[in-house]
């Protein structure tokens, strides 16, 4: 069983990558199954019904176009079905006060997975390094860390937690070692495996070229030390090579972990595979 299960298409403001392309490139590379998981950022985009669309580097700042996107994912299922499973998923980039509005995207449609992901806090981009300027790397993991616990003590509408540690994907000072937040990450993942949700292995951590996997082998660790046993492995793709990359070499270092399964998702509910 090879799965994709964070797949980014043209409907992402950050990619052009065709979602028939993505479709038919998946069928070639053997995989079985690939959930599209396309951004939603509410705070620093907006929705396209909205209008008077920003752009940056001649890229839209604009959430997914649902209806068009809907509309797609029906049609590639329906013509690949016989050759690939296609499940409907999104990329939820949360913070504390956009809760409330993806609370309200999750009820107007049937989803099989959300990922929930930071991706800015107090709509500061951390790619841009905007939230982590004029800040101490202490400062800037602690508000990090300190966001995502309480986005999802307040938020039960996602399928796993996307690339937990992403921060250290952004990080201007280099290398921010686990025991500095292990407590607060402990209280995360707590809740996490509380509510019956999971996280995920993001394999694109290749290709940032981090020292470790992510979320890092420590987290992974101390995920199945308190329980856990949802996860899910995605490549992050935004391009043809991005995609399926990573995901067998993920399954087998997790099973050195000691995980037995890996999981996809039908109708927000996890599926087991052995790993």
């Amino acid at each position: 069983m090879l799965c994709d299960y964070h797949v980014h298409s043209e409907f992402s403001d950050d990619s052009i990558y065709d979602m028939e392309e993505v479709v038919k490139d998946a069928i070639k590379m053997g995989l079985n199954e690939i959930c599209f998981t396309d951004h939603v950022d509410y705070g620093i985009k907006k929705d396209w019904s909205e209008g008077d669309i920003k752009w940056r580097n001649g890229e839209p700042m604009a959430n997914v176009d649902y209806p068009k996107y809907y509309e797609k994912l029906k049609y590639v299922k329906d013509k690949y079905k016989d050759q690939i499973t296609i499940k409907e998923g999104l990329e939820f980039g949360i913070q504390s006060h956009t809760i409330d509005k993806y609370n309200a995207l999750f009820e107007s449609h049937d989803f099989d997975f959300i990922i929930l992901s930071i991706h800015q806090v107090r709509d500061l981009e951390f790619w841009t390094n905007d939230f982590q300027k004029g800040r101490t790397q202490k400062e800037y993991n602690d508000e990090y860390y300190k966001e995502l616990l309480n986005v999802v003590k307040h938020f039960n509408h996602y399928s796993v937690l996307g690339h937990l540690d992403l921060i250290q994907r952004y990080d201007p000072a280099g290398f921010y070692p686990f025991e500095y937040e292990k407590e607060m990450i402990t209280e995360i993942l707590k809740e996490v495996i509380k509510n019956g949700k999971g996280i995920e292995v993001n394999t694109s951590s290749h290709r940032y070229h981090l020292p470790d996997l992510q979320p890092s082998t420590p987290i992974l660790k101390l995920y199945k030390e308190l329980g856990g046993k949802i996860i899910t492995i995605g490549s992050d793709s935004h391009k043809k090579e991005h995609l399926g990359a990573y995901i067998e070499d993920t399954k087998k270092i997790l099973k050195e972990l000691g995980f037995e399964y890996f999981c996809t998702f039908d109708h927000m509910q996890p599926v087991y595979h052995k790993l």
